[in-house]
């Protein structure tokens, strides 16, 4: 299968449109779920970001011992307490009740402790009931998920050892090799897959793009739940999950890059934050 390099002309057809006539909520409402006891800051960076991306309104999830320390991080926050402390069943249900209806996407894993592999699935499958898409990160990339998502336009975004426990396989060395085994495991399970690392390998098993960053200060902590972010504000308005992926490895590689440029390798994930507006603008499209 032919890969392509991601290049600004991509991302460019690809970025969605904005209409000049738009109300709040048209430019998409998404949901982030995350944290527990010891990743406060996860779903907040990913919150931020996805507010970062031109999305109109986030709603943070996160469990009640972390609802001060979310809040209190930006006010620009939609927070909601998860009634446990860690992924339940009762908490799922208590939680679908609470979102809107209306929901464009959702970004759900990024510090997130799962009690009940019963309680993932039932979130996953309600939300894409809902025809809300998704992206996966971090904790929610199990394989027992794996089933749920076939064919329904969703983004799991795994480091190596993600990959791994995902799919059941280390990804190798060589690039060529990561590239095979990544398209064949998106084909096999009929989804997009984000593999992270010097150049990221984004396929949905039948079109495949790189995006080559190497960018080495982008290996401290948050980076990934900033790129979760990104997904699920560009999937709220790009309702296409391999598109989303591109646009959004690329931005984020390309925020990394002009950090790096900045601070060396002296940067942290809010740095990236700051970093978004000023290398997504050039792309904006308003009709």
């Amino acid at each position: 299968m032919l890969s392509n390099t991601i290049t600004p002309k991509l991302v460019k057809k690809f970025v969605p449109v904005r209409k000049s006539s738009s109300r709040k909520g048209d430019n998409g409402k998404v949901l982030v779920l995350g944290g527990s006891y010891i990743y406060h800051g996860a779903p907040a960076l990913s919150s931020l970001a996805a507010l970062r991306t031109g999305a109109d309104l986030v709603y943070t999830c996160v469990p009640k011992i972390n609802v001060q320390s979310t809040r209190a991080v930006s006010p620009n926050l939609i927070v909601i307490p998860l009634v446990d402390s860690k992924l339940t069943r009762g908490a799922v249900n208590k939680l679908l009740g609470q979102i809107p209806n209306d929901l464009d996407s959702a970004t759900i894993g990024m510090g997130l402790s799962i009690q009940d592999p019963e309680a993932l699935k039932l979130l996953v499958k309600s939300l894409l009931a809902r025809d809300v898409r998704l992206s996966l990160d971090a904790t929610a990339l199990v394989n027992y998920i794996l089933p749920l998502l076939s064919g329904k336009n969703v983004v799991v975004t795994p480091h190596d050892g993600e990959f791994k426990r995902m799919f059941g396989e280390t990804p190798p060395e060589s690039k060529k090799a990561r590239i095979t085994m990544v398209e064949k495991f998106a084909k096999e399970h009929s989804v997009t897959i984000l593999l992270k690392g010097p150049t990221d390998i984004i396929s949905n098993g039948s079109r495949t793009y790189l995006n080559p960053t190497n960018t080495s200060g982008m290996t401290v902590g948050g980076t990934g739940d900033i790129l979760s972010g990104i997904i699920a504000g560009i999937l709220a308005r790009n309702r296409d999950a391999l598109e989303s992926a591109v646009i959004s490895a690329y931005f984020n590689g390309l925020a990394g890059k002009m950090i790096q440029k900045k601070l060396g390798h002296h940067m942290t994930a809010t740095d990236l934050l700051d970093a978004l507006p000023a290398v997504m603008k050039s792309f904006d499209k308003i009709k």
